[in-house]
């Protein structure tokens, strides 16, 4: 007697270039992938999760689908009501999704995602009161005490990334100036060595020279890897870099006072480079600082796929199948 298959749930991560979707068992484990262009209009956006839906269906008993989506929802994860990557505004997506795949939707915001992914099967299994860091193209940030997550009054709570920490600093794609993230994030460290590559001499830097050549050709990875290989321009942004997310994580020790922070995110896989210097740069800016207890602060442990992994486990766990 051949045994049934177990159902599977399928979590989409939609970023502004690609989408990923991610087949996922209930131990977390992703057992199938497929990656698109994310396309332009948001016909063709719904259009492309269907197809991928059918064609995964035909290979996987699928019981629900998920979404995580970097963008604004509403409190009830039924509307998205502004992306900026994404041609959704207003738009009553799980709604929509559900009745074309004829199957339960879950949307979900893409950092809370990620943090249910880490806090159902990675570095904050067990956590009570945690934040999830996500050090990306920008920041992104997730609340959960006691095994939810915070969403504030209207669902867009926290947005630790848009803080003004340099009053009339860099400007910001929100419309502010001095956000956190234009200082601390994947984008700021070619900012940040834009800025400082006057203080080394070309001859020492290949990263000032590459940034000199043509500045857009410069990634924050890039960056990065400079500082790996002891390049002193790659060195001094990095340090930099370190300095700003310890002050937004000292930020987040004084308004929260969270047990753990789960640090994540694309620029997260260079973390050796930057994350013992931001903790200890956060124990000495927090209030009270010698004379407190400090949370623990380290990566977390899925990486690109937590987003899949947490929003496909939601949909599981709200369906009852």
């Amino acid at each position: 007697m051949t045994s049934t298959p177990p159902r599977v749930t399928v979590g989409f991560d939609i970023g502004g270039t690609n989408i990923r979707a991610g087949v996922v068992d209930e131990q977390g484990r992703i057992t199938d992938i497929r990656v698109a262009a994310t396309p332009s209009t948001a016909v063709e956006l719904e259009d492309t999760i269907v197809e991928i839906v059918s064609d995964l269906s035909g290979h996987h008993d699928i019981a629900a689908v998920g979404l995580a989506v970097a963008g604004f929802l509403d409190p009830q994860c039924e509307v998205v009501r502004f992306a900026p990557h994404l041609p959704w505004r207003d738009a009553p997506v799980r709604r929509i999704l559900a009745e074309r795949l004829g199957l339960p939707v879950r949307l979900e915001h893409d950092a809370n995602s990620a943090a249910w992914g880490e806090y159902r099967f990675g570095a904050a299994q067990g956590a009570g009161i945690w934040v999830f860091f996500a050090l990306g193209t920008g920041i992104g940030a997730a609340l959960m005490v006691n095994g939810t997550l915070f969403r504030g009054a209207f669902g867009t709570a926290p947005e630790f990334g848009h803080l003004t920490v340099v009053h009339g600093g860099r400007e910001c794609s929100c419309g502010k100036r001095g956000c956190l993230e234009r200082y601390a994030s994947g984008t700021a460290l070619v900012d940040t060595a834009w800025d400082l590559a006057p203080t080394v001499k070309a001859e020492e830097s290949p990263l000032y020279r590459a940034i000199l050549m043509d500045r857009d050709k410069v990634s924050g990875h890039m960056v990065m890897e400079a500082a790996r290989l002891g390049d002193p321009l790659g060195v001094r942004t990095v340090e930099s870099f370190a300095r700003w997310v310890g002050e937004g994580l000292a930020i987040v020790q004084d308004v929260l006072d969270p047990e753990m922070i789960i640090v994540g995110g694309g620029v997260s896989r260079d973390a050796d480079l930057f994350l013992d210097a931001a903790s200890a740069n956060m124990a000495d800016k927090i209030v009270g600082a010698g004379h407190r207890p400090l949370p623990t602060v380290s990566r977390a442990e899925l990486g690109a796929d937590a987003g899949m992994i947490g929003v496909a486990d939601l949909a599981r766990q709200q369906e009852k199948f």
